[in-house]
């Protein structure tokens, strides 16, 4: 587990400042009571359900160009080693959290929460800080993908594209006798 922090440093920092900032805007907004929550949330919820929209689009997107860097990494005559898999493993599995969680999110900015009538207006408030906190979270785990796939791409073009022999993704010759003579005990 602390090895997966390590890796992606940057992309967790940058996915928290992105949160932390997002919702210290929203912050700013102040206190407000359950009329003006019930009329912020509903000239709001179609900007939320865009912002569901993209990150759904755009994470499904990155799923399928993770296919392609698998075919980039394969298809090269240089090995690399086991990190650079488990690098675009955790990509795919923190990508497929965000899609689901965005999924579930725009499920719930589409229920018509605005029109009902029944419900204490004192709700409204706490729906409304729930969906700006909620879509700061994904907004910061969007940025966070983003910065784990450009960690990735760059080392990929480092290695295949500027053809850097001593790149720290690429097993080593010495490494592979190791590995090799680890197989034959």
């Amino acid at each position: 587990m602390k090895n997966i922090f390590k890796i992606n440093k940057r992309a967790i920092i940058g996915g928290s400042i992105t949160t932390i900032f997002i919702v210290f805007g929203v912050f700013i907004l102040g206190n407000i009571s359950g009329y003006e929550a019930k009329k912020l949330l509903s000239s709001s919820i179609q900007g939320l359900n865009m912002l569901c929209n993209t990150i759904i689009l755009a994470s499904a997107t990155i799923l399928a160009l993770l296919l392609t860097l698998l075919g980039i990494s394969t298809g090269t005559d240089t090995q690399l080693k086991k990190s650079h898999y488990k690098q675009v493993l955790s990509i795919a599995k923190f990508d497929t959290i965000l899609f689901i969680s965005t999924l579930v999110l725009f499920q719930f900015f589409n229920i018509p929460i605005s029109e009902a009538d029944n419900l204490d207006m004192s709700w409204y408030k706490y729906i409304y800080w729930a969906t700006l906190f909620s879509s700061s979270v994904i907004s910061g785990m969007m940025v966070g993908t983003i910065l784990m796939l450009y960690g990735t791409v760059t080392n990929i073009i480092a290695i295949v594209g500027l053809k850097k022999n001593d790149h720290r993704m690429l097993v080593k010759e010495d490494e592979d006798e190791n590995e090799n003579s680890d197989k034959n005990d």
